[in-house]
This record gives C-alpha cells, structure tokens and sequence, in this order.
C-alpha cells in the first residue's frame, strides 16, 4: 500500500506538464482543443482518461480523482456536485426496474429519500433494516436483491455494520455493496479492506474540511466507475468544477492532522458528557459504553468528532435554552470542518420524544474551551 502522506502530497501531481509549480493549477475552461483530427478522436473515445469537455474529464479534477481513489485503496474515482449526488449515481447506475436494494435503516435523509421515495417510482423497492441485529443483511434478502447499501457508522445514532460479514454474505448471494464512509474518511477506515464494491464520501465533510465546496466521490475498480461515468456522471451532469476541486485538494494536504487533532478533542468531550448528571446518554462509537465498541475498534483506526448527545429532560424551552446558551459552537447543519457546531433535533422533527437528541461536531477548537462552554450551557438548563 502506497503511504498515505505520498498520495496526499504527490501522487498525481505531473508538476513538470505545469511549469513546476507547487500547487497544481485550476484548469477553469469548458473545453479542450486538440493538434489534429486523431488526437480528438483518441480524446473523444475515451473522455474518462482524456480531457476533451469538462463535464468528462478535467485535469484539476482528475489529480483529486487519483488520489482519493489511492487513499481508499481502489482504481478509481469519480467526483460531484454534491454527495448526494455521488450516492444517487452509485446506486441508479447498478439498479433495474424490479430490483430490491437492502440498506441500513435511518441512513442520511437524502439517501433515505432516494431509496424511499425516488426510486419507487420505477419499481425498485427498499427493505431498511438494523445493522445491529445478527444477520439482518441475510434475512432480508430476496431472489431479485441487488445491492445492499451501507452506513457505518451512520451520522445521528452511529450504528456500526459489521463490514466483513456483511461483504461476505453479499459475495455468496452475488450481492454489491455501497458503503457511505464520510463518517470516517479512508484515514480511520479503509471501504477495501473489507471487500465493499463502491464506496461513497459527502466530500463537503471531512474531506474538504474547510466549509467552502459541497462535492461528493465515488471510488471502485474500472469497470465499475466506466460504467457510472458513461450513465449517471455524464448524463445526468452532476460535475465539480476545477475551482471547487482545486479547494478539495487543498484540504486534502491537512486531512490527517485535521482527523487526528479531532479525535483527540472529541475523546475528551464525550467522556466529560457521558459524566454529565445533566446528559442522559451520549452516542459515539469509541465510547466503552457503546454495546458496538469493540467491532467499532476492530474496523475504525480511530473516531471522529461527530456524536449526539440526550438530554435528561424533554422540556422544549430548556432544551431550546441550553442550544442557543452555546457560545463556541454553531447553531447549523453539515459537519467535518474546522469549526464546531450543535445541531438540535428540536429544530427538525416534532416528534417530542425526540427533542431531546443533540449531535455535534467538534472541530478544531480547544476542546477545554468547548467543555467550559458545554458545562455553562448544561448548568443554566
């Protein structure tokens, strides 16, 4: 396996093709010109290798391609507008009228939809079901199943797939599996190690790391990635620009210091919250509290700063209190960056059983600072 500082810092970067500059340039153009009529041809066959229109193949785009897909330990990679989009390509490019699709319940809410509601309409249906439970995956196949889509962990209450076994009953059944590991990153968690056929990142995460670009990526071998490139990727046309692929390859130089700095901050956080008389439960897989802990470490080389946290109480007003009483984190959605934020579930759902569950992501702050701001916030309420 090539190292993970290599891929970041070189690997795709041909700096003598643009006068040895450092950084690699924004080739911010629709379109490529070429010296003859069989050089056109030869690009124009082959617009996933060559550039010829930037809705295909961009050269700032294509740097970034390799390099995430090396980081995930595939051929290649695939890079959108957003993450949705990437998921949303991964899964219509591999699927027919009457297939069946088995994913995790309570995923992302656009995937949710995808599978919910989109895809009903032409005839494929979904079963969602709990990764937690022995052989949920097995059980819920059918003679018509084609793949099984993946989380894990996912991004509310974090619960963990067991990836090799879920891979490997796939693999029997002739089965693909889709994994989301935005969660994760390929620092913390490598989809190829265990087998996963497509692996999946909302970029805009920890992948950018900067809140500037929403972009998402789809890593598999050849074949797969010529197939979703000639359907999904140049039909429906949901493209990065070289400017946000630019921004994605600069946060990509800091990404393992970003993760491990993260983590660290987050360890400290969780653990001053699960000792909170004032918290009711906290949800992160690298708690030793987690009943999934141990499988958690097993496939996770470490932990993010995404977790929930419930509240003692169900009382709208204290819960409304507590959010708006922190001062170090943010009030809004979407994580992964350098800053920290709270997003509550009061403010989405209204279901009142459900107001007390809180998630935050912790980022590059001090994380003394976010505790003595956590502590306030939890002592007014």
């Amino acid at each position: 396996m090539i190292e993970q500082t290599f891929i970041i810092n070189h690997l795709g970067e041909d700096r003598k093709n643009y006068q040895n500059a450092v950084a690699p340039p924004i080739f911010q153009t629709s379109n490529f010109c070429f010296q003859d009529v069989e050089e056109m041809r030869r690009a124009l066959c082959n617009e996933l290798k060559y550039p010829f229109y930037s809705r295909g193949n961009n050269p700032t785009v294509e740097i970034y391609r390799k390099k995430i897909a090396a980081l995930e330990g595939y051929e290649d990679a695939l890079i959108f507008s957003s993450g949705s989009a990437a998921i949303a390509a991964a899964v219509n490019a591999n699927l027919q009228t009457g297939d069946h699709v088995v994913c995790v319940h309570k995923p992302y809410s656009w995937t949710f939809k995808l599978f919910n509601h989109y895809l009903k309409k032409f005839g494929i249906e979904t079963t969602f079901v709990d990764p937690t439970l022995p052989d949920a995956y097995l059980n819920a196949i059918r003679p018509n199943t084609k793949l099984f889509y993946l989380e894990s962990p996912n991004s509310l209450t974090f619960e963990i797939t067991d990836l090799k076994e879920v891979t490997k009953v796939a693999k029997a059944h002739n089965i693909l599996t889709v994994l989301d590991n935005s969660y994760s990153t390929p620092i913390f968690q490598r989809a190829s190690d265990f087998g996963i056929d497509i692996v999946c990142h909302s970029a805009t995460k920890y992948l950018s790391g900067h809140s500037d670009v929403v972009a998402g990526v789809v890593c598999a071998n050849a074949t797969q990635i010529e197939k979703i490139f000639y359907t999904d990727y140049m039909n429906i046309g949901g493209i990065l620009s070289a400017y946000e692929a630019f921004l994605l390859l600069r946060g990509l130089r800091t990404l393992p210091i970003r993760m491990q700095k993260i983590f660290d901050s987050t360890i400290q956080i969780v653990n001053f919250l699960e000792n909170h008389p004032k918290v009711q439960k906290v949800y992160y897989p690298f708690l030793k509290s987690n009943p999934q802990y141990q499988l958690a470490i097993s496939q996770m080389k470490g932990c993010t700063g995404l977790f929930s946290i419930e509240l003692k109480t169900k009382d709208k007003n204290k819960i409304e209190l507590f959010c708006n009483s922190l001062k170090c984190f943010l009030l809004a959605c979407s994580w992964g960056s350098y800053e920290s934020l709270v997003f509550p579930g009061i403010a989405i759902t209204p279901l009142p059983e459900k107001w007390n569950l809180i998630r935050f992501s912790i980022g590059l702050d001090e994380p003394n600072i976010l505790i003595q701001d956590l502590n306030k916030a939890l002592n007014i309420i």
